[in-house]
């Protein structure tokens, strides 16, 4: 990168200590490189201990010493902490929201000076659990003001601990209930498959594995030869042996239906919630 940044992460919950993880893993960033601020004395504990990066005194320093501000805070906290920043930012700061149902406009509006009024850069993201093992999903979406080597920056931050996507701001509600709300889906998969094999004596540990191993194995493949899922399952389906008498089971119950359901109720609730 031509121009040296330096990142600051106003919360150290979950999200963004798997965030600050994969920036230090990545080598995308050094330890010098990163500060963080939080109310939470056990997570700044935690965040001392297992990154050695400095924790600065209040949100607005933080906001001066960093030209990349990450807001990995609850969308509830957001009125509290933008007032106490937006004096502190100048129109070279990108901040950046995981914030869920909190729109570009809200934040942009929110920390709307004098100083960076019309200037300053906005993005917002959609990261998912599965952050935690360096296996995000993560939607990023952005408003005018970016230059592309400054989204290439944002995406390389999400793409440090998984894969990130550029997707247009209208489709963060779809995003929650595809692969934000979704690992919640699979894992109920996961154990109703699990659950079956040990009503037909396998133990629960070893059910677990097989299970999961089984789900991402079967992701790695959609993922890795990019054929479309029909033609995968197709493969595995030999004429009257016992996958496609497993698929017609679960046809009959609904089984794809009940998906189709579960993720749209994700997208209507996140609709709901964005409108409030």
């Amino acid at each position: 990168m031509s121009k040296k940044y330096k990142y600051g992460f106003i919360g150290a919950g979950n999200m963004g200590s798997s965030m600050i993880s994969g920036l230090l893993e990545s080598g995308l960033a050094e330890k010098k490189d990163i500060t963080f601020v939080t109310a939470h004395e056990d997570s700044a504990k935690n965040i001392e201990e297992r990154f050695g990066i400095e924790r600065s005194k209040d949100a607005a320093s933080l906001s001066k010493e960093s030209n990349v501000i990450i807001l990995a805070v609850k969308p509830g906290q957001l009125s509290d902490i933008l007032p106490d920043i937006r004096e502190s930012l100048d129109a070279g700061s990108i901040v950046v929201s995981v914030a869920a149902g909190k729109s570009i406009s809200e934040i942009d509006n929110a920390l709307l000076s004098m100083e960076v009024a019309g200037k300053l850069k906005v993005a917002r993201a959609m990261p998912n659990t599965p952050a935690a093992v360096g296996e995000a999903m993560s939607a990023v979406c952005f408003n005018d003001r970016f230059s592309d080597e400054e989204k290439k920056e944002v995406l390389s931050i999400f793409r440090s601990f998984g894969v990130a996507e550029e997707v247009d701001e209208g489709l963060m509600d779809t995003v929650t209930g595809l692969s934000g709300s979704s690992p919640a889906f699979i894992y109920m998969l996961i154990e109703a498959m699990a659950d079956e094999a040990v009503r037909h004596g396998m133990k629960r540990d070893k059910a677990y594995t097989f299970a999961a191993q089984a789900v991402k194995g079967s992701a790695e493949m959609v993922l890795k030869t990019k054929k479309h899922p029909g033609e995968l399952k197709d493969q595995v389906t030999s004429p009257g042996g016992t996958t496609i008498e497993g698929v017609r089971a679960l046809e009959e119950k609904g089984f794809r239906k009940a998906i189709m359901e579960g993720i749209d109720a994700a997208i209507r609730r996140s609709l709901e919630m964005s409108q409030n």
